[in-house]
């Protein structure tokens, strides 16, 4: 990586913004950067396989830190920004971190308490500006990287360089999950070369005049996967440090790619919907005939045949009167979207399919460097999460349990031993996911093994299908479903708000605030009828008997949701306790 930076001078590598400005970063300034802070870890003592942890929101400090470590032959340890003081210092514990980059203020604060607690940390390089605590422990960056540059350590840098092997560990990456004590998976510098080789395999060719909205969190395997794959491919790399900023950032920077997770288009999807129901009959007539035009072109874009020349000149007026109009949302120029970390309803993603979206649907884990599969832009179907990447081997096990294998695979679980033998079977990766493969080679993933329900009754529900399903409606934000053990499946609701607030001011509904709408009866009709529409074709079994409207969204902070936005179904059931118990005790 460090000839590739050398190599492309002053076009821009990294963008951010400042103070309300776009400032750009170019690939020298960005290596002479990663130079200095790696001959300043090297000066403050950082050793050949030295853990060093990185808790910060996304920013180019973050990835300069991120390629120093690697640099040195030291291996990173993201913590997800969102962490508790607790989970922190296990972390730093676990994996013997003794040197940390973080971001000042609440991070910095987690990473105190944790030395308060006696976790041995030696140097603490802070982000940003802002007093430092007092001791010699801690330093700024800028100071750091000052250090650095007189420091003179280029010549042992090199010498550590000549010993690098692919097979050396490049990260411990803290899985989340939804349930459990986080595990450090051991990823090797191979992982990362061979997925990218594998990407430039599937994917249309990137470059210089490429822009990715990163966003999703750097300390997660998607977005940081994907970030080494921009900097290897020489696209530029726009960092957006507040996820809940998304949709302000995105006009401004006109992405062509950017990562995200299925939540990001249910959102914007469900907004879409709702200014078209609120529009005139004619307007809701010209959106119809638009998404359709877009929806026809779109099959036939996607199987690989040609677009009449008729259909493509309507295609070219429903473009500039509606469907360009929507991509503006998204900056104007999608080129690719990858989109993965939990289901995204099928009408949800052809609708932006039809709208020129390229939702480029996908299957990973931590534990296998990302990727296992995605759509093949040339062709695919809606409903699966693609392919396998050339390189990489699926199969479904007896069980119904997607395997893999590949040089993509994690070395094993960091001082686990016995749970990495657990999830491996004859070479096999289990991935813990239910799902088959279909018979063009596409796989469909149905729910995660573990979270598969068995009601009272013997009959398996999978959660995720049934809360994608409910999901999908622009009336509904978020769904957990119940039912492990009952006579029958239940579910919480949070509605959409802004949705259900405006239906109810049309329909003469009175109400001071969301504890007065999710007890009024017309609203609970409404949602009632919802929920039964959308799931008119699921089984018997795995209908929703009875729900409760939540006026809290489930969260990160919270401990509900995970930092890619999935539920923790068991965090979720233990917090609404009482309600679930009413669901099932009240006729």
């Amino acid at each position: 990586m460090d000839e590739k930076l050398g190599e492309r001078g002053d076009g821009t590598a990294l963008r951010y913004l400042d103070a309300g400005q776009w400032r750009d970063v170019s690939w020298r300034e960005l290596r002479g950067s990663v130079r200095d802070l790696s001959s300043a870890l090297v000066e403050a003592g950082v050793a050949e396989g030295d853990r060093v942890a990185i808790l910060a929101a996304n920013r180019p400090e973050w990835t300069m830190a991120d390629l120093a470590v690697l640099r040195v032959r030291g291996v990173s340890v993201p913590i997800h920004a969102t962490s508790s003081a607790s989970q922190v210092a296990f972390i730093l514990k676990d994996s013997g971190a003794r040197f940390v980059f973080v971001d000042g203020g609440e991070p910095l604060a987690k990473v105190v308490a944790a030395i308060e607690a006696g976790v041995p940390i030696e140097r603490v390089v802070v982000f940003g500006g802002g007093a430092l605590p007092e001791g010699a422990v801690f330093a700024g960056l800028e100071e750091t990287l000052t250090r650095g540059r007189s420091a003179g350590r280029e010549h042992e840098i090199t010498a550590r360089l000549s010993r690098a092997t692919p097979d050396d560990l490049l990260t411990l990456l803290y899985t989340s999950g939804t349930t459990g004590e986080p595990k450090g998976v051991m990823l090797p510098h191979s992982a990362f070369t061979v997925t990218c080789a594998y990407h430039d395999l599937r994917l249309p060719p990137i470059g210089a005049d490429d822009v990715s909205l990163c966003f999703l969190p750097l300390s997660h395997i998607f977005e940081r996967a994907w970030t080494f794959y921009i900097l290897y491919r020489g696209a530029v790399t726009a960092y957006c440090e507040d996820p809940k900023k998304v949709s302000e950032v995105l006009p401004q920077v006109r992405p062509t790619l950017m990562c995200a997770v299925p939540r990001l288009y249910e959102k914007a999807y469900t907004k879409i919907q709702e200014r078209v129901r609120s529009s005139s009959a004619a307007k809701r007539a010209l959106f119809r005939w638009a998404i359709g035009t877009g929806h026809a072109v779109s099959l036939r874009r996607r199987a690989g045949e040609t677009v009449p020349q008729l259909l493509a000149l309507r295609h070219a007026l429903a473009d500039r009167l509606v469907l360009a109009k929507i991509r503006a949302a998204f900056g104007g120029r999608p080129r690719l979207f990858p989109c993965a970390g939990a289901p995204l309803a099928p009408e949800i993603e052809e609708f932006f399919h039809s709208v020129g979206v390229f939702v480029c649907q996908g299957y990973g884990l931590t534990e296998t460097t990302a990727t296992v599969t995605c759509h093949d832009p040339s062709r695919f179907h809606v409903g699966t999460v693609g392919s396998p990447l050339p390189g990489v081997e699926v199969r479904i096990s007896e069980e119904g349990e997607v395997l893999v294998k590949g040089r993509t695979v994690m070395k094993g679980y960091w001082n686990r031993p016995e749970e990495t033998a657990a999830v491996f079977r004859d070479g096999w990766l289990r991935t813990g996911d239910a799902g088959e493969i279909c018979e063009d080679g596409t796989l469909k993933i149905t729910d995660r093994i573990k979270d598969l329900i068995k009601t009272a009754g013997g009959r398996y529900v999978a959660p995720q299908h049934v809360e994608t399903t409910i999901g999908a409606d622009p009336l509904v934000e978020q769904v957990a479903v119940i039912g492990e053990g009952r006579s029958y499946v239940t579910a919480l609701v949070v509605p959409a708000f802004e949705a259900l607030e405006k239906w109810a001011r049309a329909a003469g509904i009175s109400f001071s605030g969301r504890d007065d709408l999710v007890r009024n009866e017309r609203v609970l009709d409404l949602l009632k009828r919802t929920i039964e529409e959308r799931t008119k074709d699921l089984a018997p079994w795995e209908k929703v008997r009875k729900f409760s409207l939540l006026t809290k969204e489930f969260s990160v902070e919270g401990g509900s949701m995970t930092p890619t936005q999935k539920v923790r179904r068991r965090a979720a059931a233990e917090l609404y306790r009482d309600r679930i118990e009413e669901m099932y005790t009240k006729d």
